[in-house]
């Protein structure tokens, strides 16, 4: 029996081993397969037994966790905020009182240093005896206007105990503000003392009075007014207007609660290069291109600032800069601070019904009314002369008395 001879390939190698090689790959490659392949029963139970006691975990797991996380971050946030903001308001009111006091003592010091004999007579109150007031109104006045200040006392300004009354019961303070002259003690400054012995109703500054001092005047009313009052607004109103004080209450009363306010009859006139005319400005040329216009400002012969603002230029007048016109000077305080501008056109001076301010028309009608009524008591006086005169010629026809011809009260009997 012969035996066959393995057949070759073309290459040399026999087909028989290619057979077996081809076969060992195959079980090389099902065995691999099977490896990386192969699930874990037991794993698989676990994971189904782990959805089915807890469901919520099939649907974004991961989320509601988030979720969760950011919610309780986002309280605990607004909490904080919350906490900081009531800090914040709690130190700003503390840093505003202390500002206030800090102004007051500043105020009580230059006056009781720096002030004239004239200033310091009245002396000053203490910072701890300061009286709470609703406001406190000056009336800017000067040496040469006692007229206007006696038609202010017999019109709408209380007298005596009804100025006292006024004070305690309503808390407003209504007070003459004037300086001294250059020569203190003068006969100027002796007639406002003898003024303020009969009245009451003054308020002294360490300031000489000046046309072209309005600006630094009223910066020393407001800081005097602030050490010596604790006023919830400070005014200032010229003395030739007359002034309605119910609605200047009622007024005030609707920004009582506002920290910062400005309140007056708000105007914007015109830089005035020219000189030689009235109201001219100076530095003009601050204000832009000739022809500008100054920026919004009340008028000067009357306005309202809360107690924020007197202190704070109480605080900082040394360095607060003075235009030659008072009304722009104030308005330029306020530039750039965060101060509400309230244009109350009641405060604009004028005749009409229902106004606060009137100015110097009103007191014109009001002088004539007085020289009216002179006129009148006058002519009463003529009457009643002429009808003695004629009852005196009666009696002189029926008993032959005859009066003498130079028209004297004098009789004599023939």
């Amino acid at each position: 029996m012969g035996l066959s001879r393995p057949q070759k390939t073309s290459n040399g190698v026999s087909t028989r081993w290619v057979s077996i090689f081809c076969i060992a790959s195959f079980f090389l490659g099902v065995l691999v397969v099977n490896r990386f392949w192969t699930i874990d029963p037991v794993k698989m139970d676990e994971e189904a037994s782990s959805v089915k006691e807890h469901p919520s975990k099939i649907s974004h797991p991961v989320v509601n966790c988030e979720k969760k996380e950011t919610s309780v971050q986002a309280r605990d946030i607004l909490s904080q905020v919350s906490q900081t903001h009531d800090v914040i308001m709690t130190l700003d009111k503390t840093i505003s009182s202390l500002e206030m006091q800090l102004a007051a003592a500043r105020a009580v010091k230059a006056d009781t240093e720096e002030g004239s004999p004239m200033v310091t007579k009245s002396g000053t109150k203490p910072l701890k005896e300061r009286q709470k007031v609703f406001f406190v109104m000056g009336i800017i006045t000067a040496f040469s206007s006692r007229k206007r200040r006696d038609s202010i006392r017999e019109t709408w300004m209380p007298k005596g105990e009804e100025l006292k009354k006024l004070e305690t019961e309503k808390g407003i303070i209504l007070r003459f503000v004037i300086g001294h002259s250059a020569s203190p003690g003068g006969v100027l400054d002796r007639a406002i003392d003898a003024e303020e012995e009969q009245h009451k109703d003054f308020l002294r500054l360490n300031h000489i009075e000046g046309y072209h001092e309005l600006s630094s005047k009223t910066q020393i009313y407001f800081s005097t007014a602030v050490a010596r009052w604790d006023a919830d607004f400070y005014i200032k109103v010229d003395d030739d207007v007359h002034i309605n004080l119910g609605m200047v209450g009622s007024t005030l009363a609707r920004h009582r609660s506002k920290p910062r306010v400005y309140i007056g009859c708000m105007k914007s006139g015109p830089v005035l290069s020219q000189k030689g005319v009235k109201y001219h400005e100076p530095e003009y040329w601050k204000f832009g291109e000739e022809g500008n216009k100054y920026f919004r400002h009340a008028t000067g012969q009357i306005y309202a600032i809360s107690k924020d603002l007197a202190t704070y230029i109480s605080v900082n007048r040394h360095i607060l800069h003075r235009y030659a016109n008072e009304d722009v000077s104030l308005g330029s305080w306020f530039i750039g601070l965060d101060v509400e501008h309230i244009d109350d056109r009641s405060l604009c001076c004028g005749t009409p019904p229902g106004k606060i301010a009137s100015g110097r028309l009103r007191q014109e009608i009001l002088a004539l009314h007085h020289l009216i009524g002179a006129a009148v008591a006058f002519a009463r006086q003529w009457r009643e002369w002429r009808r003695y005169i004629s009852s005196v010629g009666k009696v002189t026809e029926q008993y032959g008395i005859q009066v003498s011809e130079t028209f004297h009260s004098k009789v004599v009997v023939i």
